[in-house]
This record gives structure tokens, sequence and C-alpha cells, in this order.
């Protein structure tokens, strides 16, 4: 298994991490048995969010006793100085630790400077001095925003979605990130439910010596399966490359990642769901996309306001109203009879 340096932090983990946003879907022993068996399996990087409900609770649980023999990342979605210090003191008690090895600032839409005015920067240098933090990393979903924070030099993770479908302009971030010694976490590695084949999103990801994949589990069988890379992990050989163009040609063009950042819709449409619908019933073929209650969903983007609330909040630009309204009459003509699934 490859070992990755996380840039200036010098932090160094193999390169299979756990990302603990699903965990919190799960029961408190269900998800501390995940997280230790993930340890047990070789992870020793670990990324939560005070976003993430009852996430960092059950890390602190899991892990009690066990501070440094791990990494933890978690972040904040803070946007005042006394948000960031709460919610900084919050984690650190759910988490059971005096410290975190990487703090993040959580999906920004704007590259906090010292002296910008907001103070954030300043909190970050602050919470380092005090020994509460030990990097100050970043998280961002907009490509101008992430390459500011990278060219700063203010930061040394950056956390970006990344996976065999990004566009060229998102993989450029990773070179960029390279040049500046800047750790790369990759979230999203399966974009979301797209890709389902993990052994291609793990060997997209050995291709390069500076990203650490955190995979989002919530089930055993889920971690197994990760954890089973660890002895043999999968290489970009010939079969894998040709396989990865295939999907790549295959979801060419505009679509929804479901990041849920559109979220909430004031019509009550389920965005993050309903705009990939045709996707997902294509590539995570399942009888439960077609129940009455997705039909239900589906239906009510009918009532789409067009207040743009959605366009406006949507990391990757799209113009997620013309794709709701797509998926919807392409759904109609599955429930009809008119395309065929498998």
């Amino acid at each position: 298994m490859k070992m990755i340096t996380l840039g200036t932090t010098g932090i160094t983990v193999p390169q299979n991490a756990f990302g603990a946003l699903p965990v919190q879907r799960v029961d408190m022993e269900t998800a501390a048995s995940i997280l230790r068996r993930a340890y047990e399996g070789g992870m020793r990087f670990f990324d939560t969010a005070r976003a993430y409900s009852d996430s960092e609770e059950k890390l602190g649980h899991a892990f009690e006793g066990m501070r440094d023999q791990i990494y933890i990342a978690s972040k904040t979605m803070g946007r005042t100085p006394e948000a960031f210090r709460k919610q900084l003191n919050t984690s650190l008690k759910l988490l059971k630790t005096d410290y975190l090895d990487i703090y993040q600032f959580h999906c920004v839409d704007q590259c906090y400077r010292p002296g910008d005015g907001t103070g954030m920067y300043e909190c970050m240098l602050e919470a380092k001095a005090q020994g509460k933090i030990r990097h100050i990393g970043v998280t961002a979903h907009k490509l101008g925003v992430a390459k500011e924070c990278i060219e700063s030099g203010l930061y040394e993770t950056l956390q970006y979605p990344l996976s065999y479908i990004s566009s060229e302009k998102e993989l450029e971030l990773v070179q960029l990130c390279k040049e500046h010694n800047m750790g790369f976490i990759a979230m999203k590695g399966l974009a979301g439910g797209l890709i389902n084949n993990s052994r291609a999103a793990f060997a997209f990801m050995s291709q390069f010596d500076n990203v650490l994949p955190i995979w989002g589990i919530q089930k055993m069988t889920e971690l197994e399966e990760w954890l089973s890379y660890m002895d043999q992990p999968p290489a970009l050989d010939a079969e894998i490359t040709a396989f990865i163009e295939k999907e790549k040609a295959e979801l060419n063009g505009e679509f929804c990642r479901g990041c849920g950042y559109c979220m909430p819709c004031p019509a009550g449409i389920l965005i993050n769901s309903c705009a990939r619908m045709s996707l997902m019933v294509r590539r995570a073929p399942s009888a439960a996309w077609l129940s009455e209650q997705w039909q239900e969903n589906m239906k009510k983007i009918e009532d789409c306001l067009h207040c743009n609330q959605c366009m406006a909040q949507c990391p990757y630009d799209l113009n997620t109203p013309e794709l709701l309204q797509k998926n919807y009459e392409d759904y109609k003509k599955i429930l009809a009879g008119e395309v065929k699934v498998n």
C-alpha cells in the first residue's frame, strides 16, 4: 500500500482513508465497530466535521484512549469568530481530544486571509497557538475558490471532490497542490454514488503521490471492500484505464454530483437526488427508485418555483431547474415503459 504525505503537514498515512460523514446514519455501536475495524485493517486518517451531526461523537467513542495512534481532521462551518471558537471547542469535546491534526474551513465561498476583515484566519492562528489544532486546511467545491486557496500559501491541505470523472480543470488542482507542497484530500471519490466500481476508483487515485482519498463508509461490507485493497491495491492498468474512459464518455456533460449544497428547496424538491435520477436509475439499478415514494418526490418537480435559489448555491454552476426538468421527463418515460433500464 502506497504511503502518502500530506504536503508540509508531515502527516504520512496509507493512501486509503476514512470519510466519516456516513457514520452519522448508523447507531453508536455500529459506527464504533466500523471505525475500530477500519483501524485494525490499516486505516489511520479519519475525516469528520461539526456539520456531520453526531459523526464526531462516534469517532470520540470509538477511539477513546487511542488518540496518538490516529490522525483526525475536522471542519467548521462557522462564518464568524464566535461561531468558529464555539464549534472548535464542541468538536474537541465530542472527539475526546485536546487537539485536531487538521482543522478545515468547511465548504468556503472565499479564501480567508489575515487582515481580510472577517477575523476567520486569525481564529485558525489563535487555535494553533493554543495547541488546539496542528495544521490549517480548507475544503471547497468551487474551482476558483480552491485555486485561490492553493495559491495563497495559507493552507496546508485542500479537500476537494476528485474522481475519475473529474474534469481536466479539476485535475489541474492536484498538480497545483503538488507544486505548492500542499496536501490534497480527495472527497467524493465515487462521485456521490455515480461510480460503482471501487477497484477503478481506487486505481485512479493511486496514480497520484500527493492525494489522500477519504472513502465515505457506513457499512461493514463497504469497509471490507476498501480494506481488501490494503494488501492488494488495484493498479491503473490498461483494462481499468479503458473502463474509466468508457465511463467518462457515458457521463460526459453536466450532471448533479449530489453534494446537497442546493438544499433545502423552498418547494420541497429533493434536488440532490431528483436532479440526477436518470443516472442513478441506470447506474445503480434498484426498484426503489421507481417506488411510489420516489414517484411522489419526482412529481414535486412540477411545483418548482423557478426561484433559482438552487442555481445560486450550486458549487458546480449547474442550471439545476433545467436538470430537474430533464430528469423528470426521462423518469416519466421510464415509468411508462418507453425507456428501458437494466
